[in-house]
């Protein structure tokens, strides 16, 4: 299973509480990166914010700008109903959903609830990066940014110390910052995807399909 191409997924929100919203949802594929913006009915200038965010990016960066979250949970079915092949992709995350809990999927489950929409991720396969770095040895380090740099190095585009710091850029539509922290973090998880492929066992590549029984 692990020969399949990795898509890593993320997502951003206006909070925890209860009416929060997803801000942004990024992907990381093996053409470039797709990010989709929710500006909650502001503006931002689409060129030049990709002119600077390609600068990140060793392929190209697709950018959507769309008005609120519905449109954005549109953006994100046609992106999985079109660019995710079940032959061929498996999805990605870092605690997008683990067997214990998970941020990404389970609150857009719920977002999609809200909205009246359709689950969207039909018969695609997902390994959370967060149980296979277990395979290796990460100096105690838990979280995204410390398991990357313990195990990868690189240098990114964020410019935030934590994610709590994404509430405050939506709320102060800072985009740039926003979806540069955005981008890093599915770029990291891609990269983390890419290294496993490499050095962790087909058979611990824990796979869950997640298309639900009822569709």
């Amino acid at each position: 299973m692990s020969s399949l191409d990795p898509v890593a997924f993320d997502i951003e929100t206006s909070g925890f509480h209860d009416d929060a919203v997803i801000t942004v949802a990024g992907f990381a594929h093996d053409l470039g990166e797709s990010l989709i913006c929710n500006l909650d009915g502001r503006t931002a200038d689409r060129k030049a914010l990709v002119t600077t965010l390609d600068e990140h990016s060793e392929r190209t960066v697709q950018l959507q700008l769309v008005d609120d979250e519905q449109a954005l949970l549109d953006a994100v079915a046609t992106f999985a109903t079109h660019q995710l092949d079940g032959d061929r992709h498996y999805l990605t995350a870092f605690n997008g959903e683990t067997w214990s809990g998970g941020f990404d999927l389970p609150f857009c489950r719920t977002r999609f609830l809200r909205h009246g929409m359709d689950w969207p991720f039909g018969d695609v396969a997902y390994a959370d990066m967060m149980q296979i770095v277990d395979r290796f040895d990460t100096n105690d380090q838990s979280d995204l940014v410390g398991v990357y740099d313990a195990l990868i190095g690189d240098q990114t585009c964020d410019p935030f110390d934590d994610s709590a710091t994404a509430v405050d850029a939506f709320e102060n539509g800072d985009w740039l910052p926003l979806l540069e922290h955005n981008l890093a973090d599915i770029q990291r998880t891609r990269k983390l995807a890419d290294l496993a492929a490499r050095f962790v066992p087909k058979s611990d590549f824990s796979m869950k399909n997640l298309e639900p029984p009822r569709r």
